[in-house]
């Protein structure tokens, strides 16, 4: 049964010739299905063998019974067939015709390669095709969105495999305001990418100039100001935060700083703070993310990084209107008032 962790390994199989009877791809996120599906389309059957061994369906357009038949089928003049079942969620009457896969997928035709795609929120339709699918040692992949503070590494090691490296700053930018899916955000760096000719380094500069984010007044600056107390330097953030709402909204910046001080309380209260134990609490685990915590630990004590906790869950209240009428960049600049003093 194959994860998201293990998106190598199924590539990597794909690639080698290694091929399963089924694929069955769940989940949101569709960046790491479509990668799967490409590559199955590439290497399960060869391009001269296409016209008579390769059937493509979408869920809104077929039936159960359809894509059954087709993959009970053998191969013409060739070694696999390869059936692809995208949508599978759109399939009309849900979960009933979903159902009647399920016999087949716990004991496919080992000439043909079935792919199935399911990508709505709620999976409960596609569990009897899961369960009849582990039954048979099929590849189940679960490609669910990512959290936010997983993005910057997954955007690292997309970076990594693009042969680019890119800036902590840069990264930081990206991820928060681009967030996700995976599509877009890798969509965006693709652009920068070639932008930078396919080569050398993406700097905050570059993410500025060309996807239109500040790179001195953004929530990883933010962070920066009110680590060291820097008072006005929040004033002025926040105040182009005002200015330019629609890339700066207020409960992304609320949850960037929920996670600093949870951080940071996290940290307080560890048995050991050596370098290690701190870079345990870490998403980022190079020495800067190291320092900066550290930064925030001298300048924070236990209860006032407890106390910030306590008014930004305040802060998050009236922001959706409760007990408060005002406007969320007044809301923002309160918080980091009284966060500081």
């Amino acid at each position: 049964m194959a994860a998201t962790s293990n998106i190598r390994m199924v590539l990597s199989d794909i690639a080698k010739g290694d091929i399963k009877p089924v694929y069955l791809l769940i989940g949101q996120d569709t960046y790491f299905i479509d990668l799967i599906v490409d590559a199955l389309e590439k290497y399960a059957v060869s391009q001269e063998d296409r016209d008579f061994n390769y059937n493509l369906y979408y869920g809104n357009d077929t039936t159960a019974d359809t894509v059954v038949n087709c993959a009970k089928q053998f191969p013409v003049f060739a070694d696999r067939r390869l059936v692809i079942l995208k949508e599978a969620q759109a399939i009309y009457s849900g979960k009933t015709e979903l159902d009647k896969l399920a016999p087949y997928l716990e004991r496919p035709n080992e000439s043909t390669v079935l792919v199935i795609t399911y990508t709505a929120e709620k999976t409960s339709a596609i569990a009897a095709c899961e369960k009849a699918a582990a039954k048979s040692g099929a590849v189940i992949f679960k490609s669910n969105p990512p959290r936010d503070y997983e993005l910057p590494r997954y955007l690292r090691d997309y970076c990594q495999q693009k042969r680019v490296s890119i800036d902590d700053k840069a990264v930081e930018m990206l991820c928060d305001y681009i967030g996700g899916p995976l599509s877009k955000l890798f969509g965006e760096v693709n652009k920068l990418i070639q932008i930078k000719g396919g080569t050398g380094r993406i700097l905050p500069e570059d993410v500025e100039k060309n996807i239109g984010i500040s790179k001195d007044f953004n929530n990883f600056e933010l962070i920066g100001a009110i680590r060291r107390r820097d008072y006005p330097k929040c004033v002025a953030i926040v105040n182009y935060f005002r200015n330019n709402p629609k890339n700066n909204p207020s409960v992304v910046t609320a949850a960037t700083l929920l996670t600093f001080f949870s951080n940071l309380v996290s940290a307080h209260f560890l048995p050991s703070k050596d370098d290690s134990s701190l870079s345990d609490l870490l998403v980022r685990k190079d020495r800067y993310a190291l320092n900066d915590l550290k930064e925030g630990m001298r300048n924070y004590k236990p209860v006032q990084a407890v106390n910030a906790i306590h008014h930004l869950r305040e802060f998050d209240a009236r922001n959706k209107g409760v007990n408060s009428f005002a406007k969320e960049y007044d809301l923002l600049q309160e918080l980091i008032f009284k966060i500081m003093t």
